[in-house]
């Protein structure tokens, strides 16, 4: 397969998976098992592609909270929003320092798909049992900043599921309320992920033997992919559980156990 086909194909995967409690970097790292490894540089870029998706489709949110700060209800929402990312960097940060790398196996992913989804099941409906809650509390930012953390050290984990989850079950019960706040959390740190990642390649050097045609094709990808996946879901969690992407992230890593020979 082309280069940039394999290009374009990750970054439909990358915009299709990111929003979804999936696990946009496990299905990466899967897809990447076949189509050839990409740098982090590349993965990371991409996800900031669907995340310019997303601050297109909350740039109405985005906008009212940047303009209404006199507001106190804005205010406080503002500064949870920060007080998450701060968690996420300053926990962060030093694992990267620290040299956590991806897994080059597909096996760990698998599991972590299949717990993720368990998880999931049991999450949700614990979260219910605890009320249909809409305020975001210190408390709630908090735990969603570490729960960013947790998910970015485990692939598979999923960032949005596992901070989705984190909320509800810390009191931000309505699914609409968390996926909103989670979202909207995602924005600055996966921007400044892709900065810090792009500082350590021109650091390197590496910025040289980059693709570039290969990750704007794939940022273009995931971000129009991304845009029309966010739309949709924001519509089904008014109506539906997250109960369906719980099962199929158990289907997915069960089959690949199953499938992919020991050691993979």
């Amino acid at each position: 397969m082309s280069d940039p086909l394999s290009a374009l194909l990750l970054g439909l995967l990358e915009g299709l998976t990111e929003f979804l409690p999936v696990s946009s970097t496990g299905h990466l790292l899967i897809a990447q098992h076949w189509l050839g490894a990409r740098s982090d540089f590349f993965n990371i870029v991409i996800q900031a592609g669907a995340i310019l998706a997303i601050t297109l489709v909350f740039r109405r949110r985005i906008r009212e909270l940047a303009t209404g700060l006199g507001d106190a209800a804005n205010r406080d929402y503002a500064m949870k929003l920060a007080a998450a990312f701060l968690v996420t960097a300053l926990v962060g940060l030093p694992v990267r320092l620290a040299g956590w790398e991806l897994p080059e196996t597909v096996t760990p992913i698998a599991w972590a798909l299949i717990l993720g989804g368990v998880w999931m099941i049991f999450a949700e409906r614990m979260a219910e049992r605890r009320g249909d809650g809409v305020h975001v509390t210190w408390t709630v930012a908090v735990l969603v900043g570490l729960a960013q953390v947790v998910a970015g050290v485990f692939p598979g984990t999923s960032r949005s599921a596992a901070a989705i989850f984190m909320a509800m079950l810390a009191g931000l019960g309505r699914r609409s309320a968390a996926t909103e706040f989670v979202f909207l959390v995602g924005i600055p740190t996966m921007f400044a992920a892709s900065a810090y990642a792009f500082l350590e390649l021109w650091k390197d050097g590496g910025l040289g033997g980059e693709a570039w045609g290969d990750v704007a094709l794939a940022f273009t990808a995931a971000t129009v992919t991304g845009f029309v996946v966010v739309k949709w879901l924001l519509g089904y969690i008014k109506q539906h559980r997250f109960t369906g992407f719980a099962v199929y992230r158990i289907l997915l890593g069960a089959a690949l156990l199953l499938w992919l020979p020991a050691g993979d």
